[in-house]
Formats: C-alpha cells, structure tokens, sequence
C-alpha cells in the first residue's frame, strides 16, 4: 500500500497552503502558482513545479519567515479567499441555466492529463480530459470523474547514442502526488470488489481535487490480489488483449461499483473513448434488475449516456474474442438477466462480424449521443460507422462533432501571454472569455510587448533545454553526438519549429527530413537560419515509432545539420506547456485523415505560435489565411509523401522564413507578429474548452438531464 509523506507542520497562519496544494486548482489560477513560487524560489524549481514536494523540501525558517512576511500574507490571504470562495459558491454558467440536479455528470476516462505531477495520462486524449474536468470546475458543472491510477505510469524513455528510445521501468514514488486516499468508515483504506472476476479483484481508491470536481483512480496493485490482478493497474494500456480487457472492466465495471460505494448515484454518463465502455453493461444490468425489460433499459441507458470517440480509423479501435468476452462475461449475464446474443450483438461490427466485441461500437449502440472530436473527424466517423445505420444515408448516421478544445487558463502562458491580456483585454478577460469581441483586442497590443513577451519564453524554453542535455552529459557521460542532438546547441535568435507529439507512422514526424539537403540549405543559412525541436514518446509497443525517434536522432547528430535539429527526451505535460509558448512555428504533419483533431496546434495558437499544419483535424476549420500557413490535404495515398514535403519546403523557403527575418528599424518583425496576433483572434475564441463543455452541454447533457427528470 502506497504511503503518502506527511506535509511539514505549516504554521496555523499560513495552513492553508495545505489545502491549495492538494487541489490542482492552484494549476491554472495564476496567483496561487505564483504564491508558491514566491514562497521559495529555489525549492519551486527543485520540485518540479510541484507544490506537495516543495514543501517537504522548505525550510522550517522559510515557512516561519513567510508566515511573517507582510507582503507574502497579502498575497497569501488574498489567493485563499479566492479559493474559498470559488469553492464554495454554488453560483456558475451551469446552475444558472439548468439549476442543481439530483445526479451528477459522470465522466469516465483510461486517463487525465491534469498536471506533470500526476502522471496518469499518455497524450492527447488524457490532456483533453484533463482540460475538460477543469473547464467543469469552472462553469460549476456538477461532474465525477473516474479513471485509473498506474504505479508505474507511461513510458519513460531515454534515448541510447545510436537514437532508439529505451524504455525504462519502475514504481512510480506516489509520495508527492496530488491525490488521498479514500478511507472507509473505520479510517481505513477503502477497498471495492470488481464484478466479473475469480478468485476475486479487489481495487483501493484514490481522490483528486480539480477545483470543485472530484476524480476517483481506481488502483489494483494491492498485496491482497493475485499478481496477475496487482499488473492491472501498473501500466497505462496494456498491450496484451486479456489483459487490456480486465483493465477496462476494472475501469468500467469497477468504476460503477466504487460510485456505488461512494454513495454516488449517475445521472449522465459520458463515455471519453471506447476504454471506459463496460461502464454501461453494469448500468444495464442495474436497470434489468429494477424490473426494466432489456429494451426499456438499453432505452434508458441511451437516453442518459454521451458517447465521445477520438479514433479516425476502425483498426484503431479495441476488439476482444468472443470466447474471451464469454470467459469474464458468461456467468454475470446469467445472474443478470442478460440475454448473451443480445449483449454480444451490441458489440458486433457488421462490417467485420467475426472479429470479435467492439468496444467503439457497442458505446456507439449504447450511447443516445455520440460525438466525433472535429467537424473533420464527424465526416470520417459517418463514413466508418455507416455500416450501423444501414437504413440512413451517411451523411445522416447519428455522430455529430464537438471540437475539441484546450483549457485557456492552463495553457495560455503565465510570464508571457497572460499579463498582456490581462492589461489590453481586461483582468476579468478569463471570465469573459467566451464574451464575443473580446479577442479582437488582442490586435491592441503593441507589437513589440508582444514580441518581446514572445522572446522571453523561447529564451526560457532553450535555456531548460540545454540544461537538460547538460544534466544527461555529466550524469550519463553520452556521446557528444547525442549532446549535440538533445539541444546543447539551441539558438534562441533563430526561427524555431516545433513538433512535439506521440511517435507513430500516421503523424509522419519524418516528413520535414524528407529532403536532407534541401533541409542542410535551410538549417545552416548563414542569414536566415532554422531550427527544429522534436519532442514526443513512442508506445512501448511501436517499434515503427521507435525507429521514428531513432531516425531524427541520428539525423540531428550529423555535422551537416550543424547543431540545429533537437529531440527533447521524456516529453510530459510541463514540457509540453513550454515548447507551446516558446517556439515560432507549429509544425503538424499527420496523413490526412487521420488527425482525429490534435489539440497541440491550438495551444500553440492561444499563445501566439502560428500552425503550419497539413489541412486535417481542427485546422480543417481552423484555418483562415494570415493566421497560420496550410498545406496538402485530401485522402491517404501512397505517392503523397513527395508532394506534402515538396509544399512544406516551398512554405518555409517563400513565406514563413522570410517573413520572421523580415525586421522593420526597431528590430521587430511586425509583419510576423500580425500572424502571432491573427493566431489568437481566431482560435482562442473558437477553440477553447469552454465552447466545447459549453457545447456538450447544449447538446447532450442538457436533454440527457431533463429525460431522467421527466422518468423520475
């Protein structure tokens, strides 16, 4: 069992530090991050920007000293009253328009990216979830989340001289995390038996503050499950099938039964991906049990359930042997009042029936509302999905779209960004946000506050790059190669392109390197230079994304390039934030369409980084010209690679290049800044988190309460 290490004895004066720091509230409200760091600078940094860690890392006469300290008690008085306040005020967008009601939301999710000191997610799809549940905070939504807690996270990987990423293995120290533990009535560690499994599975569970919401991680590495159980929980998708299956009954199923334990009746369901799916079986079979026929309780499931999927192709999707739905399945449906066929048939693909269960389609089947994550990704999901609706066109098959959107607060930067939209915008621009006209004011901000803003976070970016290639010198003596390739050579003055994502064949990291000489010429201009950041992980299992990572390495490491090609290792969420705010161009190269949306071009755009992106996924509607550069588009084929790197050599060469080295007298590159500031006018309003929760909302959440109002 986890233990979790005890907070220093904060004096009574400055208590509330505790509070603050086991709630990631403080995250995305920009004074409570900044009173921690203010509290002691050098520990903030040693942390990791994490409060739980700085803390046992003060000083006993630091905290006394602060506690004393005038001017640290205003600004510490002021951010608990906000805090306080905001938590407990049951006033918001939501309980405004559709009052307080009886069940909440439930969301459910294989992970949430929700600050690097949690690391429970592995890309976008858990930083969406993330965003989402502090957008819910924000709008006073009344939403649970439930996921899962893994001991030994995602991927960490460091990269060897040759350029293949190794992956490294290991017990995460949960020491530090944001989260507590749920405790029973007795003050012990509450323990939750999952359905469906022999010899029995037990999971503990683990509470995350995100402002007003609360999310639950259900965790098996427990001493009283087989070892077999304990794995269950210990990576983030498990590669294997039978495994992946009992990960998401736990999930599922597991996440029912400790609301159930928690007191906590669902209203909505809202199903982030197929993972979570098997939450609905035991919501069937609780309904059944009522005295519900099955069609009057599938009826009653759809009417309450949201489905969202994020997957752009029907091989992406999870599929699991009818036999070995049989072997977890077969006795719970009997003492459920299950018919098999029909279950079974719930999960069929028409269009591959023999494969097996699918989980995307049975949450399609289950789920009255169904959404695809970009207007783009909807036209690809009507297509795949036809197949379900055999009597309607597909332009008429129910999947509509709700873009996807980033969470401003978290991701617009703090030292950069941020205080010029709180001078020119207004200091209540946060909670206006979505107010229409607001982000034309953007356009009122000097061009060189801006530039200048800009510049300090890219500054700020390379120096933390070159200390880490430093760091990994000295600790692990590597090859100067490898220094060289993990940016010991960054240049802050140079054009800086930044792709940062998960390593796999689809989003085609390799495309700029098609060319190596045309490359050479642009990387080592003697006026006008470029340089590159890559950054991003490759699933265990994705021997292809590997040889991706391998493939930039190794090119970075050649003298041809002179130094400009960098790979930054281990990309998590804080580094994230940092290439989105500090380099110049978001490059963005998937084959189309297999972008489901790909949200890092819109935090890049929120902060002033034009998107230099094929035309897929949110760019598709996101796009408008002088705030971002386009390019190729269309359908998959096997001859376009050519075509799409020939284009994105000419965009550099002809426009983006010259554009950025064009200086007017005083040194700023006005006609650049008018894309930076045409990047936020046009994205931040549109693709924000508060559109989208606001959408979903609208849409879904909204008749979805108001049916079970009218049952009840």
């Amino acid at each position: 069992m986890l233990e979790l290490s005890r907070l220093p004895a904060l004096l009574k004066r400055i208590r509330g530090l505790e509070d603050l720091a086991y709630n990631l509230w403080w995250t995305w409200h920009r004074p409570a991050h900044d009173l921690f760091r203010a509290l002691d600078g050098q520990a903030w940094r040693e942390s990791g920007h994490n409060p739980i860690r700085m803390l046992n890392l003060v000083e006993a006469n630091v905290l006394a000293s602060a506690a004393a300290d005038p001017a640290f008690l205003t600004h510490y008085d002021s951010v608990v009253e906000q805090f306080t306040t905001e938590l407990a005020s049951p006033v918001g967008w939501f309980p405004s328009r559709y009052g307080h009601p009886k069940k909440p939301l439930v969301y459910l999710s294989a992970e949430f990216g929700l600050h690097a000191s949690l690391p429970v997610y592995a890309g976008g799809l858990g930083i969406l979830a993330g965003d989402y549940l502090k957008e819910c905070s924000d709008l006073v939504i009344p939403v649970v989340g439930v996921g899962l807690i893994y001991s030994h996270g995602y991927a960490t990987q460091r990269v060897r001289a040759d350029g293949w990423p190794e992956d490294l293995e290991g017990t995460l120290d949960r020491s530090f995390d944001p989260i507590k533990q749920v405790l029973d009535a007795s003050g012990h560690p509450l323990t939750v038996r999952v359905p469906l499994f022999d010899p029995p599975l037990h999971v503990t569970v683990w509470k995350v503050a995100v402002g007003r919401v609360s999310l639950y991680l259900l965790d098996s590495d427990l001493e009283i499950n087989q070892p077999w159980d304990r794995e269950i929980t210990q990576h983030l998708y498990a590669s294997e099938p039978e495994q992946r299956l009992r990960q998401e009954i736990v999930l599922g199923m597991g996440g029912m039964r400790v609301l159930a334990t928690l007191g906590i009746e669902p209203g909505v369901l809202h199903v982030n991906e197929g993972h979570p799916a098997l939450a609905l079986v035991d919501r069937l079979s609780r309904f059944i049990q009522s005295g519900l026929s099955w069609d009057d309780a599938l009826a009653r499931v759809q009417a309450s359930t949201v489905f969202t999927t994020h997957t752009p192709l029907a091989a992406g999707t999870d599929v699991f042997r009818f036999e070995l739905m049989d072997k977890y399945f077969g006795p719970f449906l009997s003492s459920a009042g299950i018919d098999r066929a029909a279950f079974l048939g719930l999960g069929l693909n028409p269009s591959d029936p023999k494969a097996g269960f699918n989980m995307t389609v049975f949450a399609l089947r289950t789920a009255g509302y169904r959404n695809a994550v970009s207007e783009r990704h909807g036209e690809v999901a009507r297509k795949i999905w036809a197949g379900l609706w055999p009597d309607r066109k597909v332009e008429d098959v129910p999947i509509v779209s709700v873009t996807n959107g980033v969470h401003l607060p978290s991701w617009i930067g703090t030292d950069s960004l941020q205080p010029l939209l709180d001078r020119y915008l207004g200091p209540t621009w946060l909670t206006d946000q979505d107010r229409p006209g607001i982000w034309e004011l953007v356009q009122e901000i000097p061009d060189e506050q801006l530039w200048f803003a800009h510049h300090a976070a890219k500054c700020r970016l390379v120096d933390w790059v070159t200390d880490l290639a430093r760091e990994r010198w000295q600790r692990d003596r590597i090859p100067s190669g490898l220094v060289v390739a993990l940016g010991a050579f960054l240049d802050p003055e140079i054009l800086t392109i930044g792709f940062a994502r998960r390593f796999t064949a689809y989003k085609r990291p390799d495309l700029i390197l098609t060319d190596l000489k045309r490359l050479a010429a642009l990387l080592t201009n003697p006026y006008h230079p470029l340089q590159l950041i890559f950054a991003g992980k490759a699933h265990p299992a994705d021997l292809e994304g590997k040889r991706l990572i391998q493939s930039v390495i190794q090119v970075a490491q050649d003298p041809s390039f002179g130094g400009r090609i960098t790979f930054v290792e281990d990309y998590d969420q804080e580094l994230a934030e940092a290439l989105v705010q500090g380099v110049d161009v978001w490059l963005n190269t998937p084959l189309p369409p297999f972008e489901a949306c790909g949200t890092s071009g819109i935090k890049a755009s929120v902060n002033g980084v034009p998107h230099l992106s094929i035309l897929d996924g949110w760019w598709a509607e996101g796009y408008a010209e002088g705030s971002g550069w386009v390019f190729g588009g269309g359908e998959p084929s096997d001859d376009r690679r050519a075509g799409d790197a020939a284009e994105l050599y000419r965009l550099l060469e002809e426009e983006i290049i010259p554009l950025y080295y064009q200086r007017s007298d005083d040194g700023i590159p006005h006609d650049f800044v008018r894309v930076m500031k045409a990047a936020v006018t046009r994205v931040a309003p549109r693709f924000s988190a508060r559109r989208m929760v606001q959408q979903y909302t609208t849409q879904f959440y909204a008749p979805a309460f108001e049916s079970l109002a009218n049952e009840a």
